[in-house]
């Protein structure tokens, strides 16, 4: 679990975030939604300790990461997987080298149970025998898939997806997401997802937090989002057509 407290963070004079206090639940997909501007990656950078806030706290099952001695950040950032929005794979490396990269960095394993762990983790994102291939060779969302391989290999406690969506089409969005939750539920992770796909935010939506101008302006589920007033949440989230009729046809079924 992550929980957040009064949250502040700014730049050069200019608040970005101002107090934001919420929780990040074990084996459930939390989404970050917002408008450009929003504070939403700023948010999720501090989460992930890039960012240092003024004011607040950040606390990882009961640890508060900014009170970590160097010994415990070292090893907090070894329960963390990240998910880039780019995928950020090295191109000049193989499938397989670039998800044992944590391992190497991080662990004293030998090169056999490393190659194990690697081939665990591409079977689980069904990407067996893509060891040897570059990453020019793969699909975007193959190159995803590769991504997510690579934030689990350490068995993360923690998990942050930035836009892993972005530049995928509807289809392939769907295995992600499809993906995402199913690691989290089954390993208990607790997933946090920076996201501006609507899709997602309705489908595997189980937490969401809507930030608006560096606020928490709405936090609930994707069942809550169909029904809230909320005249913000519904101008960012139902702006088509095709959302606005899935929300009327919910809305008609539950009266």
């Amino acid at each position: 679990m992550i929980e957040v407290k009064d949250l502040h963070k700014g730049f050069n004079g200019v608040d970005v975030l101002k107090g934001i206090s919420t929780s990040f639940l074990a084996g459930k997909t939390n989404l970050i939604i917002g408008q450009s501007g929003s504070g939403k990656t700023v948010f999720l950078k501090s989460l992930i300790g890039l960012h240092v806030p003024e004011k607040g706290t950040i606390s990882f099952d009961g640890r508060i990461n900014t009170a970590f001695s160097e010994q415990e950040k070292m090893q907090w950032r070894q329960e963390i997987g990240m998910v880039f929005q780019g995928s950020a794979l090295f191109d000049s490396q193989t499938v397989e080298e670039n998800v044992m990269f944590p391992l190497k960095m991080f662990t004293k394993k030998k090169p056999s149970e490393m190659l194990d762990r690697v081939n665990t983790v591409l079977k689980r994102v069904n990407l067996e025998n893509s060891n040897k291939k570059l990453p020019a060779e793969l699909s975007g969302g193959m190159q995803k898939r590769v991504a997510i391989a690579r934030a689990i290999v350490m068995n993360p406690k923690y998990l942050f997806c930035d836009e892993p969506n972005s530049g995928l089409d509807p289809q392939t969005a769907i295995v992600i997401d499809n993906l995402i939750q199913e690691i989290t539920e089954e390993f208990k992770i607790t997933t946090v997802i920076n996201t501006h796909d609507m899709n997602s935010v309705i489908e595997i939506g189980e937490k969401i937090v809507f930030l608006n101008k560096g606020v928490k302006a709405w936090e609930g589920t994707n069942k809550d989002i169909f029904s809230t007033d909320n005249e913000a949440v519904v101008s960012f989230v139902y702006s088509s057509n095709l959302l606005k009729k899935v929300r009327d046809v919910y809305l008609n079924e539950t009266k």
